[in-house]
């Protein structure tokens, strides 16, 4: 009747995983299930109180059967129950992996060597570290055939492919974090979610000087192509989280908004561009154009230009013809 794993083990270990099974088997999204569903913890106490019920009727059932026993019966059950418990299993397999001698039997491998009565034993080197030294062996003969032999990869080629890997990790999480943007990184905010919260910090915090719709007053007017500090998003990110001209412009808001709700408001300033508030401020600057953007073509005036030598030919050949 008696077990080798005590009850203050069994239980536990029954608990814990009927919790876990109950866990992995009841979806209930980011939450645990004993969280998100009362019901769980009223059935976790059930489970609790069956496996100690168990374990109080095993042991009623263990002193009965022990009563019915005669007394050499009842010592030799007390003299199994009481045996201490040994992980046979573990030394054997120490054993084995050391091959090591008790001390009762050291006096097979002992020497004949005597050093002022320190004498030496015959061990045998441990199978463990004779076993590592052959995986060694084999490890350096792959790798020599690897790297030296067909060597088409090497360690300047793991750099850089690693280097690869981490630059594109930077600039995937660049883009999702966008309050790491700076003058360098920002780029013009699309969504509409974005350009709402960028109308909104812009009425906040810039109607005072630019107005509502961005026409000016005592700041320039934001939606003609003249701009003072340049136009163009990194251009009025900079304005923005720096400040405007020293002792007139405007102040830096890079200590009041965070870099994301700057590039919001960047964006939602480009869009002033084109039109047309109630009364525009006279434009001030100079006229920006965009140094990346596309060159417009010229082939209206080349081709004039081409035409126009065609056409004095073509008609000196019409006087020469008239002539003759």
């Amino acid at each position: 009747m008696s077990t080798r794993t005590p009850w203050w083990i069994r239980v536990p270990v029954l608990f814990f995983l009927i919790f876990g099974l109950m866990e992995f088997f009841i979806d209930s999204g980011d939450k645990p299930a004993i969280l998100e569903y009362p019901i769980t913890q009223f059935f976790m106490l059930l489970v609790l109180m069956i496996l100690i019920a168990i374990e109080l009727i095993l042991a009623s059932i263990e002193n009965i059967m022990f009563q019915t026993l005669s007394e050499e019966g009842k010592e030799r059950y007390l003299e199994a129950k009481d045996k201490k418990f040994e992980w046979t299993w573990a030394k054997n397999l120490m054993k084995r992996l050391t091959k090591s001698r008790s001390i009762e039997r050291e006096g097979e491998i002992v020497l004949d060597h005597n050093y002022d009565g320190i004498r030496e034993l015959d061990n045998v080197l441990p199978p463990w570290w004779v076993y590592l030294f052959y995986a060694t062996i084999v490890f350096a003969v792959v790798y020599l055939v690897r790297f030296h032999v067909i060597g088409e990869y090497d360690q300047k080629l793991e750099y850089e492919q690693e280097v690869a890997a981490a630059q594109m990790a930077i600039e995937e999480y660049k883009r999702t974090a966008k309050d790491l943007v700076d003058a360098s990184t920002v780029e013009f905010l699309s969504d509409e979610s974005d350009l709402a919260a960028g109308e909104k910090i812009f009425q906040a915090n810039c109607v005072a000087c630019h107005m509502a719709d961005g026409g000016g007053g005592i700041g320039p007017n934001l939606t003609d192509k003249y701009w003072i500090l340049g136009g163009g998003i990194k251009n009025i990110f900079t304005t923005i989280s720096e400040g405007g001209r020293d002792g007139k412009g405007m102040i830096a808001w890079k200590q009041t908004l965070k870099p994301v709700e700057m590039a919001q408001v960047s964006s939602y300033v480009m869009t002033l561009g084109g039109t047309t508030p109630a009364n525009p401020k006279e434009p001030e600057g100079e006229i920006w154009v965009d140094p990346n953007a596309p060159e417009e073509s010229n082939g209206t005036e080349s081709e004039t230009e081409e035409a126009a030598p065609e056409a004095m030919e073509q008609a000196t050949d019409s006087t020469d013809v008239a002539m003759n």
